[in-house]
């Protein structure tokens, strides 16, 4: 191997390297998507049920400007004083919601209505930036069916604010959640919509299903790799080694398959270690330590395995510190599922799936970050990327700490969300990633590639040895 092409070979070698992994980052994008705009538009009321086999409860969403236009509220000031002013009108809301909607037996020969009870008032956080008016005001309620377990099929009849003059109003029903029906925590897609000329209409659950609730659990935990970033960086930090080789400090990985063994290790002992601990909690085996504490640990994690890329203890071991933290993020993932009414089959169902696609999300990670820490391992921009990066990592995970424990602004949240905001991350990974070959391109040609040991010391060779390389 010489010193100029490296792994690569000649350099048409070279070129099918680059079209590959650019191809594959082509394909990985379009797989995870965009995420979908909020539903909410402010001049439509809604209606989110959610259904377990036993039970049955709701809420209704009902925007400001409807409640100031036609029922009074004077709803201004900050968030604090709205919530107060929803608050002392419960009842007055309460009794409009009970005026505006009936659920009941679809059956025509049973005209009798199902019990409602409220339960609360709230203020819908989600707001338009540039509209300070906009606002929801959310009530929340309870049904008594009648019967011991929820029937799939029943009517409903929703109309708030039809009838007031001079507007035109329409309204959506939305299924939250049905566990059973494969529909969880679904914010934006509405299953009818209600108008003047068609208040009354058929809900149509549809028959349940493991194989439904398996396969929405895992749409679910793909959500979990977009929107959860402690996640994506717990893997980010220890896939920076992963084209390394510690002997007499860190060294470019000798070859491609190397280092995607140690990638592959790296992974399936993570997946190994969380699938462990969510089942077991999930069995009630494992009791749960507080969200909090949860939460606090797996930032931890993340300054844990960056240090070690600093200062590392575990030479060419980074699947044990990935087996050790993914125990914790296992319960950090039980904990999506716990304490929610649903029977413990379901629970389990969920948690498998959800666990199959944070898999998937987690190798879509790996394949879109490798190509460029593959590309840099050689060239001498990656050291100071490596220090830089892991340094950076640990900051981030301290500031993640503090909001955790002491309730500290979210600013390290705010800041990390930014960055990896979809689709901009995937902007920014073709970007590192175009970089990153450009880069080696240019050092190879000067013929100024870090080169690769042929053969390791005697005491890296024992190690490599000793974990099986």
């Amino acid at each position: 191997m010489n010193q100029t092409t490296g792994t690569f070979g000649k350099g048409g070698t070279g070129r099918r390297v680059g079209r590959f992994f650019l191809g594959v980052l082509v394909m990985l994008t379009l797989a995870l998507g965009v995420q979908p705009a909020s539903a909410h538009t402010g001049d439509q009321s809604y209606l989110y049920l959610d259904i377990t086999e036993t039970s049955l409860a709701g809420r209704v969403e009902m925007p400001f400007s409807d409640l100031r236009s036609f029922l009074g509220l004077g709803l201004d000031g900050d968030p604090d004083e709205i919530l107060v002013e929803l608050e002392s009108n419960l009842d007055f809301l309460s009794d409009y919601v009970a005026e505006h909607l009936v659920l009941g037996s679809a059956d025509p020969a049973d005209a009798s209505s199902w019990a409602i009870t409220m339960t609360g008032v709230e203020r819908l956080e989600a707001e338009v930036a540039d509209d300070p008016d906009f606002g929801y005001a959310v009530v929340n309620f309870d049904v008594d069916t009648g019967t011991s377990v929820v029937p799939r099929e029943f009517s409903v009849t929703f109309d708030p604010f039809f009838d007031e003059p001079s507007v035109e109003r329409d309204a959506l029903l939305l299924i939250g959640n049905d566990w059973e029906g494969g529909v969880i925590e679904n914010p934006e897609e509405s299953l009818l919509r209600f108008a003047p000329e068609s208040r009354t209409q058929t809900v149509d659950l549809g028959d349940t299903s493991w194989v439904k609730n398996f396969t929405a659990s895992i749409a679910l935990g793909l959500d979990h790799i977009k929107t959860g970033p402690d996640h994506i960086l717990f893997v980010l930090v220890l896939l920076l080694p992963s084209v390394l080789v510690f002997s007499s400090g860190w060294k470019p990985a000798p070859s491609f398959g190397a280092a995607l063994w140690r990638v592959l290790k790296v992974v399936t002992m993570f997946t190994v270690a969380h699938t462990i601990t969510f089942t077991l909690a999930g069995l009630d085996v494992l009791p749960l330590p507080s969200p909090r504490l949860t939460e606090t640990i797996i930032a931890l994690s993340i300054a844990a395995a960056a240090l070690h890329n600093l200062r590392p203890v575990a030479r060419n071991r980074e699947w044990l510190i990935s087996f050790v933290f993914g125990l914790f993020h296992g319960m950090g993932f039980a904990g999506l599922v716990s304490g929610l009414d649903v029977s413990r089959t379901t629970q389990l169902v969920s948690l498998l799936g959800r666990n199959v696609g944070i898999e998937i999300g987690q190798t879509i990670v790996v394949l879109l970050s490798f190509p460029a820490l593959f590309l840099l391992r050689r060239t001498k921009y990656y050291q100071p990327i490596f220090i830089v990066g892991s340094l950076a990592l640990v900051l981030v995970s301290l500031g993640w700490m503090a909001e955790r424990l002491f309730d500290a602004p979210d600013i390290t949240s705010t800041l990390v969300a930014g960055v990896f905001a979809f689709p901009r991350i995937y902007l920014l990974v073709a970007l590192a990633t175009a970089a990153a070959w450009a880069l080696f391109l240019l050092e190879r040609g000067k013929n100024d590639l870090i080169p690769l040991e042929d053969k390791p010391t005697e005491k890296s060779e024992r190690e490599l040895i000793t974990i099986g390389y």
